[in-house]
C-alpha cells in the first residue's frame, strides 16, 4: 500500500473502517506484475475530507464515480490519488473527437505476420481489475458512450465484434470527470449519468490550499504562501463574477509558478507564465496581471518566497 497516502489519509481524519475496507481490498485484488508501473505514485494530494469519505465508500461498494465540478476543483488529483490508495493500474481516456468504440475497445491490427486483436484501453482496464479514468466524458461521442452502458451497469460486461464477450474483473473500477460549461461539452443522458454515484466537486477550502502548497513547497514563506492562497480566491470571485474568465483559475498553474520560482525566475515572470499568458484577449491580461501585481510583487525571488 502507499503507505504515505495512507498516513495522509489517517491523518485527515478518513474513517478506520474505510481504510480497513481498501486494506480488504488490496489484500484480495492482486496487481498482473505486467501493469504494476501503471499504478499511480501522485506527488500532489487531494484535500478535502469530506470527499475522500465520499469516494473511497463509493468505490468500496463497487459504484463507478463521475466527478462533477467547474475548473480547479482537483477532479484528476482525486482520481489518480484513489488509484494509487487501492493499488490498482491506471488507464485514462481523454475523450475527444476521434476517440470511438474501436479506440475504446480495441481493433485489429497486423503484426507482421498475421492480423491480431489490439487491445483498448477499456477493455485492459476490465480485464485487468483497472481503475478507468474517463476524462471530460461529456465530451465524447454516442458512439463512444454506447460502448460504456453494459461495461458500467448489472451486466459488467463487452461484446468485442468478432471474438467474445468478456466479463468485466470485479475490481475494476471507471471513474469519470466533467467539467461545466467547456466548450464542446453537452450534458450527461440519464441512461449514462445512472450508471454512476455522482460526486459534486467543491472548490478546495482555503486552509486546504494553504496545506496543499506548504505540503508541495514546505520551505515557503508562510505569509508569502498565505498571500498566494488569496490570490486563488480573488481570482476565483472575479471568474464567478464573469469579470475575467476561468482561465485564469488553475491551481495546477499556481503551484507550477511558485516551482518555477524556486528555479530562478521572478515572481512576476512565473505568474504571468503560468496564469496570465494563458488568456488570449490583451485586454482580460491586463486585467489578470493586475488582480496578481496588488496582491505578489513583480520582483520577489526565491530568496525572498522561500526560507533559506
Amino acid at each position: 500500500m502507499d503507505n504515505d497516502l495512507l498516513a495522509f489519509l489517517e491523518k485527515e481524519g478518513i474513517e478506520k473502517d474505510l481504510l480497513d475496507g481498501v486494506r480488504a481490498y488490496r489484500a484480495e485484488n492482486t496487481v498482473p506484475a505486467a501493469y504494476a508501473k501503471r499504478i499511480p505514485d501522485p506527488d500532489v494530494y487531494y484535500y478535502g475530507k469530506e470527499t475522500w469519505k465520499k469516494a473511497i465508500a463509493a468505490l468500496l461498494c463497487g459504484e463507478n464515480l463521475l466527478l462533477a465540478g467547474p475548473k480547479a476543483t482537483g477532479k484528476n488529483v482525486l482520481a489518480e490519488n484513489l488509484a494509487a490508495l487501492f493499488g490498482r493500474p491506471c488507464w485514462n481516456v481523454s475523450f475527444h473527437i476521434n476517440v470511438d468504440a474501436a479506440y475504446l475497445i480495441g481493433t485489429d491490427t497486423f503484426n507482421g505476420e498475421k492480423v491480431v486483436f489490439r487491445p483498448g484501453p477499456i477493455y485492459l482496464c476490465a480485464t485487468n481489475g483497472g481503475f478507468g479514468v474517463l476524462d471530460e466524458i461529456n465530451m465524447a461521442k454516442n458512439e463512444a458512450l454506447a460502448v460504456l452502458h453494459s461495461t458500467l451497469d448489472f451486466r459488467h460486461s463487452i461484446d468485442v465484434p468478432g471474438y467474445d464477450k468478456i466479463e468485466v474483473n470485479p475490481a475494476a473500477r471507471f471513474i469519470a470527470t466533467m467539467n461545466y460549461g467547456y466548450a464542446g461539452t453537452r450534458d450527461l443522458n440519464e441512461a449514462l449519468t445512472s450508471r454512476f454515484a455522482v460526486l459534486d466537486m467543491p472548490i478546495i477550502a482555503e486552509d486546504d490550499l494553504n496545506r496543499l502548497i506548504r505540503r508541495k513547497y514546505p520551505d515557503i514563506n508562510e505569509q508569502i504562501c498565505g498571500q498566494f492562497v488569496k490570490l486563488f480566491y480573488e481570482l476565483d470571485k472575479k471568474a464567478e463574477s464573469a469579470e475575467i474568465s476561468d482561465r485564469a483559475l488553475d491551481l495546477r498553474g499556481l503551484l507550477d509558478a511558485i516551482g518555477l520560482i524556486k528555479k530562478g525566475l521572478s515572481s512576476g515572470d512565473a505568474l504571468d507564465m503560468c496564469i496570465t499568458n494563458k488568456t488570449f484577449d490583451a485586454y482580460e491580461r491586463k486585467l489578470i496581471h493586475d488582480v496578481i501585481a496588488s496582491r505578489i510583487p513583480q520582483d520577489m525571488n526565491r530568496d525572498i518566497v522561500f526560507s533559506k
